[in-house]
């Protein structure tokens, strides 16, 4: 078992930045895909960026391209999503998961954290 904690989230202004972090425990996520998503009022839950066990690489959605990046520290467990130019369209609530396949489904990852919530005002 995977245990996931999201923290990082808040409100920001549109066009700032935020840094997510999610940090894992019970097992080394050393050979776990891991994925971001994200989940807007009234919408269906979204991949937003993944980056596989080995080697670390990264695969984001046209939406965020070029403005989030993911980045992991298996030394220490964690996975960081970086946002910079965040539009009000970024307003969600983001999840950290972890998965055995290299994927942007949610229904294909097997841990997920609580969430946390990102605001971005206009």
């Amino acid at each position: 078992q995977v245990q996931l904690v999201e923290s990082g989230g808040g409100l920001v202004q549109a066009g700032g930045s935020l840094r997510l972090s999610c940090a894992a425990s019970g097992r080394t996520i050393r050979t776990y895909n891991m994925g971001w998503f994200r989940r807007a009022p009234g919408k269906e839950r979204e991949f937003v960026a993944g980056i596989s066990s080995s080697p670390f690489t990264t695969y984001y959605p046209d939406s965020v391209k070029g403005r989030f990046t993911i980045s992991r520290d298996n030394a220490k467990n964690t996975v960081a999503l970086q946002m910079n130019s965040l539009k009000p369209e970024d307003t969600a609530v983001y999840y950290c998961a972890a998965g055995s396949l290299i994927t942007t489904r949610s229904r294909d990852y097997d841990y997920w954290g609580q969430g946390t919530q990102v605001t971005v005002s206009s």
